[in-house]
């Protein structure tokens, strides 16, 4: 708030949501995607994301996002949950996704890796927490 009592203004910090995608793809056995962005150092490789447009619903957002930074055709969603990062002020709602198709990175990413299920391991903190927990459930 403005420290002024007579200024009014308030800025609201919400987060922002977000979605998220554990891509399963199909034409690889059922290997999960994880995609490096151009901005990020080399080690590091992650899920799927990228913001909801306005008249989309999450669901759309996530299986849009896969399209246009993988090219793959989403054909099947189901949520994982939804999680706070407090660090980018984001609320992530992520989802597990099948799609199919020739994978074709876009201009954001550099490099992507296929890895089997058994063999993903959750990070601790943003989408890390939807592969635990997708992880989990699976058993």
């Amino acid at each position: 708030m403005c420290a002024d009592p007579q200024c009014g203004w308030v800025h609201w910090d919400n987060p922002l949501p977000v979605v998220a995608a554990i891509v399963e793809h199909t034409d690889s056995e059922g290997k999960i995607l994880l995609a490096r962005n151009r901005a990020w150092e080399a080690v590091f490789f992650g899920l799927i994301t990228g913001f909801i447009e306005r008249g989309e619903s999450p669901e759309e957002a996530a299986a849009r996002e896969v399209k246009e930074e993988v090219g793959l055709d989403v054909t099947a969603t189901s949520l994982v949950g939804v999680y706070d990062f407090q660090r980018k002020n984001e609320l992530i709602i992520a989802y597990h996704v099948r799609a199919q198709g020739e994978i074709v990175l876009n201009e954001e990413l550099c490099d992507y890796r296929l890895i089997a299920p058994e063999k993903l391991r959750p990070w601790d903190a943003g989408t890390g927490l939807a592969v635990r927990d997708w992880l989990a459930r699976r058993g």
